[in-house]
């Protein structure tokens, strides 16, 4: 089982302006001055081997959207940002017309960061595919109606051309969707979400956002351990750091670093993902972010064994 990224910002897309674009080249010329880079012969190396990743490459601007690559003709998808539509581009050229394509997507919430994306889903527009969409709050369909209706879509919902259903979830039930065992669960965040754990072929990844823990050691955050039990990856609400979720955003509905650092440890997850990143971060505000929870998780006994941050494009093997 494989697990990419398309989307990892929350609340809205992060933008990249000419600011944020110069900021780089500066720091990536800096860089190439003190290593003696003269010749345009070295540049790929030196580009690869010595510019960190915010000087060379960025995180990522679009909003929440995982997708479980399982192969075939089915296909599992976490949430609707912006980040749906590069993955509705890939899957149409790489099926090359071909339709009878089954998107299972699993819907964390009804905030518009989780749906906007959508509407540019190209493969719904296709007849012969099929779309289920599976979520634990009553006003699901209604959302993805209203998202695609006048005046704020010219594309009505009705006018797609594949075949969409609607799927009700409740916490604590487990179904399985193309031969991969999912088990759903209720979390805290204004207006409810969900979070869900896969598992398939002795392997788990568990898709954990808009979440906001409070402290590892309370029963209903103690909880949360055991549905993140062993995890091979585990993509989780870390928006905020310790300071700002204890303080000016507290009751927000997001987690911070910390708590994810702790909650992880404390399940026995291997890899810890970094997700629904503040928008207003830039990549290198997000590798320091990154820096310092690997920096706090070298202090403490249960950490996972490895912590990574989202970006746009990011595939694990699990």
């Amino acid at each position: 089982m494989k697990v990419c990224i398309w989307g990892a910002r929350g609340s809205l897309p992060a933008t990249f302006n000419a600011e944020r674009s110069r900021a780089k080249v500066k720091a990536a010329l800096e860089i190439a001055v003190a290593k003696g880079v003269d010749s345009a012969t070295d540049l790929d190396s030196f580009i690869d081997n010595e510019l960190p990743f915010p000087v060379r490459a960025s995180y990522g601007t679009n909003t929440p959207c995982i997708q479980l690559d399982i192969e075939g003709d089915e296909y599992i998808i976490c949430d609707c940002g912006t980040g749906l539509r590069d993955l509705g581009n890939k899957i149409m050229e790489e099926r090359q017309g071909r339709t009878g394509a089954h998107f299972h997507i699993f819907i964390s919430h009804l905030h518009w960061d989780h749906l906007q994306g959508f509407p540019f889903f190209v493969p719904a527009y296709i007849p012969g595919n099929r779309i289920s969409f599976y979520g634990g709050h009553p006003g699901l369909e209604k959302a993805f109606r209203n998202q695609q209706s006048d005046p704020g879509f010219p594309v009505h919902f009705d006018h797609l051309g594949s075949d969409i259903d609607f799927i009700k979830l409740k916490t604590g039930q487990e179904l399985t969707v193309a031969s991969v065992k999912v088990t759903v669960k209720a979390q805290y965040h204004p207006g409810g979400s969900y979070g869900y754990r896969f598992e398939k072929d002795g392997k788990i990844a568990v898709y954990s956002t808009d979440c906001e823990h409070k402290s590892a050691t309370a029963l209903t955050d103690k909880g949360f351990a055991d549905f993140f039990r062993d995890a091979d990856l585990l993509i989780m609400d870390a928006q905020y750091s310790f300071a700002e979720a204890n303080s000016i955003k507290e009751d927000w509905g997001h987690s911070n670093n910390i708590i994810a650092v702790e909650l992880s440890g404390m399940a026995g997850v291997k890899t810890l993902c970094l997700f629904h990143q503040e928008p207003v971060l830039d990549d290198f505000q997000l590798q320091k972010f990154l820096d310092n929870t690997i920096e706090f998780a070298g202090l403490v006994e249960r950490k996972p064994e490895k912590i990574i941050m989202a970006q746009d494009g990011l595939c694990i093997d699990l």
